[in-house]
């Protein structure tokens, strides 16, 4: 393992440990994955962050073998992400409680508040229920995330997505909170939604303005 190597995976367990510690996820629940090499570095199954070291991170090749530890257990869905993104690096997945009740409802959030638009589109898509670490659930995910940077998981949780580690917990963040805000919203009646065509001023004027990404921008390598 390289020192390069060695930092990032230690990058990864702060960011794990950071899911946590904002309350965005409980326990051992939640993973994340780095696009690396000829493939990708993710998170182990079932060990607490507080424990994990550099060496208990995942390597995984694009056919799905690995090196060291056993895997965590939704492994498909974030190789397949990656494979079928090219345009992000770091996929975040965790069980937020606001946008894990949303998407208990299976209900996408729909644009009752303008930064829908930092998802990529006018709504945050929830993905059809299937069994956690199915090849189903990973083609679901990626029909939600289709031309967007997060989506909900139907009667599970959220995943989000982005170049860096800080910009996909950045996103994490931003969902739980439109997640908690429709949440309130709803409980004075469905609320009011904007017209796709203001979504798309709004969306024209995030990107003159990079609004919304996280601190070091959302175009770098994985951080």
């Amino acid at each position: 393992m390289t020192d390069d190597e060695r930092a990032l995976r230690s990058r990864m367990i702060d960011t794990c440990r950071k899911m946590n510690a904002t309350g965005l996820n409980q326990g051992t629940s939640g993973n994340l994955s780095v696009r690396h090499g000829a493939g990708l570095l993710i998170t182990p199954s079932s060990m607490p962050y507080d424990n994990m070291k550099p060496e208990d991170i995942v390597e995984m090749a694009w056919d799905g073998t690995y090196l060291g530890r056993r895997p965590s257990s939704e492994w498909r869905f974030h190789r397949d992400i990656l494979k079928a993104r090219p345009d992000v690096d770091v996929v975040l997945h965790c069980h937020s409680v606001h946008a894990t009740a949303v998407a208990c409802h299976r209900r996408n959030i729909p644009a009752f508040h303008y930064m829908v638009a930092v998802m990529g589109g006018n709504t945050l898509r929830c993905a059809r229920y299937a069994t956690f670490g199915s090849q189903a659930l990973s083609d679901a995910a990626i029909a939600a995330l289709h031309d967007r940077k997060a989506c909900l998981l139907g009667q599970h949780g959220q995943i989000a997505l982005g170049k860096t580690l800080d910009a996909a917990l950045s996103m994490a963040v931003e969902v739980e909170a439109l997640a908690q805000m429709y949440i309130a919203a709803c409980a004075l009646g469905e609320p009011p939604v904007l017209s796709d065509e203001e979504m798309e001023r709004v969306i024209a004027q995030m990107q003159r303005m990079s609004y919304g990404l996280a601190p070091e921008g959302d175009s770098t390598k994985p951080a």
